[in-house]
């Protein structure tokens, strides 16, 4: 009975952490790691605002991605089971065979879209990019959020520099605004603050 519990509670916590970016998403327009950040972009792209403001004024693409998660489910349910065996000897296929597939894939995937070869070099060039990125270990999903975030926290930057006449004091003037600032700079300090305080390895002397 146990070993039933824990199996329950194992579901629900997966079920939460698959869910939570997709809630953040849709309801606060923050994109909760970096495949939310590109569907965000895709969203931004066809011209529609997340937030909370998706649930009204675009119905159909909620209940929309709400049905392709159960969709979704049942047919990684469907597949995943009679062929779990096959996945396990697909993992097991070298790097070295698996690399050029998925370069082939890719090209002719950008080719069957934009049939432009100016695409495809921007696609190399942002796999060197992300290539040595990775290798200099940088997280992708920081990047991502900058891109999608960074014009939205411009733009009402501005709008509320253009309200308050200029005044940069209107961002701690209600008591709202000052407790999110805070709490940001607090939870910035809290991740800096450990790098600062290490102590640093001692110099070698020489004799």
């Amino acid at each position: 009975m146990e070993r039933g519990d824990h199996v329950a509670q194992d579901a629900i916590d997966q079920a939460i952490h698959r869910a939570e970016p997709h809630l953040s998403l849709l309801t606060m327009g923050i994109p909760g790691n970096a495949a939310m950040a590109v569907l965000a972009g895709a969203m931004l792209i066809h011209g529609i605002q997340p937030g909370p403001k998706v649930i009204t004024e675009q119905p159909a693409l909620f209940w929309g991605v709400i049905a392709s998660m159960w969709v979704g489910n049942m047919m990684l349910l469907v597949i995943s089971l009679p062929l779990v065996g096959l996945w396990a000897k697909a993992l097991e296929t070298p790097y070295r065979v698996m690399a050029p597939v998925i370069g082939l894939t890719c090209c002719v995937g950008v080719l069957a879209v934009s049939n432009s070869l100016v695409a495809l070099w921007l696609m190399l060039g942002f796999g060197i990019v992300g290539y040595a990125l990775a290798k200099l270990g940088c997280e992708p999903a920081p990047m991502m959020l900058g891109f999608i975030l960074g014009p939205l926290m411009e733009e009402n930057f501005r709008r509320a520099m253009l309200i308050s006449g200029g005044h940069a004091a209107v961002f701690v003037e209600r008591p709202v605004s000052a407790v999110l600032l805070g709490g940001a700079l607090l939870l910035l300090l809290l991740v800096v603050a450990p790098g600062i305080r290490r102590p640093r390895a001692p110099v070698p002397v020489e004799r």
